[in-house]
């Protein structure tokens, strides 16, 4: 299988936003990535943006993987969603839990609860028409019990039929490697891509981080606090400390690299070039 990058985008909130992303777009697909995804908001909030985004992408012949989260949706509201897409063409979904609301407990917020139900619906409904990609957390999701628990709850998803995974951001290869050890120790076969975030803000970074569990670096940490305020620099730094990650992960044997672009395409453009992808590098 050949090595895939692909790259992650958000649902505009203005029309400024969403001709500032189409720029974006043109500079990351002359890259070729093999697919662009799009997120979808806590409880379907950005549903219209997200579907104006991907209907967008899909009228510029750009292959499309739509994020669909499951919490506070109803069955005929998926089957909805996914009629759509299948009727667009897309072949790839993006298969979520999602964000709980603040304060609510799992239950009476929809006819699903985890994502490998949501999983095991559309192949049940859909089957063979899409590839479905899960979400994998080498650092361990910041509400799992434990670690086995969080690795029980990634093989349910497995096991309910996706195809492959991408990983929430991290800094750690070596808790990569663990995570992805782990699984086939569990006989998990399935491509396991990691998922990158460039730095080019280090408060954004530590406030995302902070939400989603990802672990950076107390060296990271203290070398991006030296710097202040002064942007230039972290974008160079996060260039180095980027490139070098991905470096190593492909050349350990990834089978592919996800970035989450954050609607921005300079540092990715950097750390691909960095890489010598300049040529292509679409994935099968």
């Amino acid at each position: 299988m050949e090595t895939q990058y692909s790259f992650e985008l958000f649902p505009p909130k203005t029309e400024k936003g969403m001709e500032k992303l189409k720029g974006v777009v043109t500079e990351l697909n002359a890259l070729e990535p093999a697919y662009f995804s799009v997120t979808y908001g806590a409880g379907g909030s950005t549903r219209e943006r997200t579907f104006a985004t991907v209907d967008w992408l899909r009228g510029q012949g750009i292959d499309t993987a739509p994020h669909l989260s499951c919490i506070g949706a109803g069955r005929e509201e998926i089957l909805d969603i996914l009629n759509r897409y299948r009727n667009e063409g897309i072949r790839r979904i993006v298969a979520l839990r999602g964000d709980l609301p603040s304060g609510a407990g799992l239950g009476g917020l929809g006819e699903f609860n985890y994502a490998n139900e949501l999983v095991a619906f559309i192949n049940a409904n859909f089957p063979g028409e899409f590839h479905i990609e899960v979400a994998a957390y080498p650092e361990f999701h910041p509400q799992a019990e434990s670690a086995w628990k969080d690795l029980d709850n990634f093989q349910r998803k497995v096991e309910a039929g996706a195809h492959g995974a991408i990983t929430q951001y991290f800094y750690n290869a070596d808790a990569y490697w663990r995570f992805v050890e782990d699984c086939e120790h569990r006989g998990i076969e399935i491509p396991i891509v990691p998922g990158i975030m460039p730095i080019t803000n280090y408060v954004n970074l530590a406030r995302f981080s902070d939400a989603c569990g990802a672990e950076i670096p107390r060296w990271l940490c203290k070398r991006l606090e030296a710097y202040g305020e002064d942007l230039e620099s972290i974008f160079d730094f996060g260039v180095d400390v980027v490139s070098d990650l991905c470096a190593r992960l492909l050349d350990n044997g990834a089978p592919g690299l996800h970035f989450y672009t954050m609607n921005q395409s300079a540092a990715v453009k950097a750390i691909w070039s960095r890489l010598g992808l300049d040529g292509g590098a679409a994935g099968a």
